[in-house]
């Protein structure tokens, strides 16, 4: 079990690393609002850095286990398998069980790196992009290059990043009741059938419509 002071350490740590970066984040501001003394930071991690590396990794952890990747039957099939993991992105994503912080943590590390970088694509990103290169390797023709399977994969991925990070635009742009007929299973279903359509392995989107969050389902 984490001791409290140091989980308060962490928390307090990753809201203001979130908030504002490790350089600005003070010492002194976190431990005040961890209400614990300076040298408390030093006993428990050593300094700052290592403070905001064990930040990032609690981040990263907490959200894999509250939405771990489900294990899949061997025969189910890869379409049904990319629009399962895209829904579990989205869960990662848009999950609000959790504090915020712990994914603005996380894009933040990604979007101006640091060594914590290494650990989240190591235990974080690597196991879910050999997840959906296994599904694109049952979808994809055998001869498509890496180098292309590997653009694909991003390409689902941002999908789903844009509407976490970009909520705000989408707001301004359609207004705050067009976000709400947007769930989860929507989202989902639009980005496979989008992805599937791109590669040649599924309708296309303007000749099938997205099917609503209640009566759609992949075929």
């Amino acid at each position: 079990m984490v001791d409290d002071t140091k989980q308060r350490l962490i928390d307090a740590a990753g809201e203001m690393f979130a908030e504002k970066g490790f350089e600005a984040a003070s010492i002194r501001d976190i431990c005040q609002r961890a209400e614990a003394n300076l040298a408390a930071v030093n006993y428990h991690f050593g300094d700052k850095r290592q403070l905001y590396v064990t930040a990032v990794r609690h981040a990263q952890c907490c959200r894999q286990e509250d939405v771990p990747f489900p294990e899949w039957p061997a025969e189910m099939r890869a379409v049904d398998r990319l629009r399962a993991f895209i829904e579990t992105m989205f869960a990662r994503m848009l999950a609000g069980d959790r504090p915020r912080w712990h994914l603005e943590i996380m894009l933040r590390e990604l979007a101006r790196p640091t060594e914590a970088c290494a650990a989240v694509v190591e235990d974080y990103i690597r196991p879910m992009a050999d997840t959906l290169r296994g599904i694109l390797r049952d979808l994809l023709p055998n001869d498509m290059s890496e180098e292309q399977r590997w653009m694909i994969g991003f390409s689902i991925v941002g999908q789903v990043l844009f509407y976490y990070v970009h909520q705000p635009i989408i707001r301004l742009l359609i207004g705050p009741a067009g976000m709400q007929p947007m769930a989860l299973d929507q989202l989902a279903d639009h980005v496979t059938r989008f992805t599937l359509a791109a590669i040649g392995a599924g309708p296309s989107v303007v000749t099938h419509p997205i099917p609503t969050a209640t009566t759609g389902n992949l075929s």
